[in-house]
């Protein structure tokens, strides 16, 4: 732990008072009819929401009042620095396209993080009312079947594996093309789960996510929460991955070291 007790203690309380609020704010839009999206991007649909940017409103209220002296990070209103050395890092809905179509695998991503990557993170899924947080010594999930702790699955070889991925394209064509070899050899690959797919390694439910294009914010809850439960997250050459990109997350170093070799031929 890289930080006292009674300042661990203070940054929890402190995600979990985010995780509420965001959680408010975004299921105050949710499956609404009339919930409509602007898109960032010209080549591509890259949905924005009223409920994005409510819940990091709120959550960015929560610390201005909090933790002051804190850097903020999030996806809708971009970086402020601090003077404390700590960061939060907010999405405050990663899933922007599952949200809009009513699926309850999006979720609220909160880390906060020190110089040498996130201390604590929590993986938020509001409609289901489903928390995975990890880091500061915790590892657990609370959500309608109580609470429990975290921790990934047993290694197994990448034929008895569980792969999952945002999309199924991954990327430019060449990462694709690198994440179709893991895939073939895969037992099961399942697609379109965002950060929920994340929260699956850390339960114990599932052995691998690879990813491309990722932002800080995409990955620095994950990361906190995967590597709590005994997890390996790395970009695809074995580097830390704080700031996105191409993202392997895996249950066992063993696993993670077979997915690495294939992905780079």
């Amino acid at each position: 732990m890289r930080v006292s007790t009674g300042l661990a203690s203070e940054l929890i309380a402190t995600a979990h008072e985010l995780a509420d609020v965001a959680r408010v704010a975004t299921l105050s839009y949710f499956r609404t009819r009339d919930l409509a999206a602007e898109t960032k991007e010209t080549e591509r649909f890259d949905p924005v929401t009223a409920a994005d940017r409510l819940s990091e409103e709120r959550m960015r209220e929560v610390l201005a009042r909090r933790r002051p002296e804190d850097g903020v990070l999030g996806e809708e209103f971009g970086a402020r620095a601090g003077t404390s050395g700590l960061t939060w890092v907010l999405d405050p809905i990663d899933g922007t396209r599952g949200y809009l179509s009513g699926t309850p695998t999006w979720g609220v991503l909160i880390s906060v993080r020190d110089a040498e990557g996130p201390l604590f993170g929590i993986i938020d899924q509001p409609y289901i009312r489903e928390r995975f947080e990890g880091g500061l010594g915790r590892a657990l999930v609370t959500g309608p079947m109580g609470e429990a702790a975290l921790a990934v699955r047993p290694h197994r070889p990448l034929s008895q594996a569980i792969l999952f991925s945002t999309f199924p394209e991954v990327g430019t064509p060449a990462e694709g093309a690198a994440f179709r070899r893991v895939a073939a050899g895969a037992k099961l690959v399942r697609y379109g789960t965002d950060c929920y797919a994340y929260a699956l390694i850390a339960a114990g439910q599932i052995d691998l996510v690879i990813e491309a294009g990722l932002q800080a914010y995409d990955v620095q809850a994950p990361i906190a929460v995967i590597e709590a439960a005994g997890g390996i997250v790395t970009d695809w050459q074995g580097r830390p991955a704080l700031e996105g990109g191409q993202i392997l997350a895996a249950s066992s170093r063993a696993l993670h070291a077979e997915a690495l070799a294939l992905l780079n031929g």
